[in-house]
């Protein structure tokens, strides 16, 4: 039943997805490609919350470099925007190296307290190193390439980048590494007694993470066009936690619900009120309330118990 209802979802999307751009205006368009560019970093998130039991607030210095890397590349160095891609993807890649070395032996609120400090340390760093970061100023004049310059052709890759993401985390969370994962999440040392290296898969498990959030944040550098320290500050890293959380923790695919949610409200309420934070917090607590499993997870649950109802009443007629 589940497995059908998949089906349907992703069939019922494609068409969806294609008549989008011929549909919505250009705002709207730009707000559905930075929910796709969202959804990877939260699912980069979901793998270690979700699956490795380690709730990172750092991954937004990740997702940073990756932007600053990009725009760097292409803006002040005048490379190709494939050498910018690569780059910034390399760099995110390396620092979650650092990042994973530094935290894996932690685990709870050290860990959390841990990627926090780091994060911390990455801002400081775009702040102060005004030659290269342009600190406050930023770093501007990111030129897409010509055959994704329209917004419409843009929102088709985001989305194209988003459902391999997806599609590739999917299997990752599936596999017997995956698997893993979720075995040190529910036991560490039950895992160290049969054999496993802990560490290393939390390192692995960590840099895979990081390696996508770096290509999220090469993305939103040229969907930006502009990339700050604000890309690599705490309030970041919240928002993607944020919407993993609101989406299901330990469900992936949650992670666009969660985007969804965050960045339509984020822009919605905003049109009204400066405090639209207010009413983020409170769909925050609700769910958390109401809905701990997340928008992905509480459905999950749903359906499950109604499938045997739905069986039932299908044998009796």
């Amino acid at each position: 039943m589940l497995r059908r209802v998949r089906w349907a979802v992703a069939a019922a999307a494609v068409p969806a997805v294609l008549a989008t751009p011929s549909v919505l205006s250009h705002y709207y368009v730009n707000l559905l490609t930075e929910v796709a560019i969202y959804a990877v970093f939260a699912m980069t998130i979901d793998i270690l919350a979700g699956y490795s039991g380690r709730t990172p607030l750092g991954h937004g210095a990740i997702f940073g470099v990756g932007a600053y890397f990009a725009a760097y590349t292409v803006a002040v160095a005048k490379a190709p925007a494939w050498a910018g891609i690569l780059l910034g993807i390399g760099a995110a890649a390396a620092v979650s190296l650092v990042f994973a070395l530094l935290a894996i032996r932690t685990s709870g609120v050290s860990f959390l307290l841990l990627t926090l400090a780091q994060g911390m340390v990455v801002w400081g760093i775009c702040v102060r190193w005004t030659s290269v970061t342009g600190a406050e100023n930023g770093i501007r004049g990111i030129v897409r390439p010509e055959w994704v310059a329209d917004p419409a052709r843009f929102f088709y890759l985001a989305v194209v980048v988003a459902a391999l993401a997806a599609c590739t985390l999917h299997r990752f969370v599936s596999s017997p590494f995956g698997l893993t994962l979720l075995g040190i999440r529910e036991s560490e040392s039950r895992m160290r007694t049969l054999g496993y290296n802990v560490p290393l898969h939390l390192v692995l498990g960590f840099v895979v993470s990081g390696t996508f959030a770096g290509i999220a944040g090469t993305l939103y550098a040229f969907f930006n066009t502009f990339v700050s320290p604000t890309n690599v500050a705490l309030a970041t890293s919240v928002k993607g936690l944020l919407m993993a959380i609101i989406g299901g923790v330990g469900t992936l695919f949650g992670a666009f619900a969660g985007a969804a949610a965050v960045i339509l409200l984020e822009n919605f309420v905003s049109m009204f009120t400066d405090r639209w934070p207010i009413a983020l917090g409170s769909i925050f607590v609700l769910t958390m309330i109401f809905a701990r499993e997340g928008i992905l997870g509480k459905a999950r649950l749903l359906l499950a118990r109604e499938t045997p109802r739905l069986t039932q009443e299908g044998d009796e007629s």
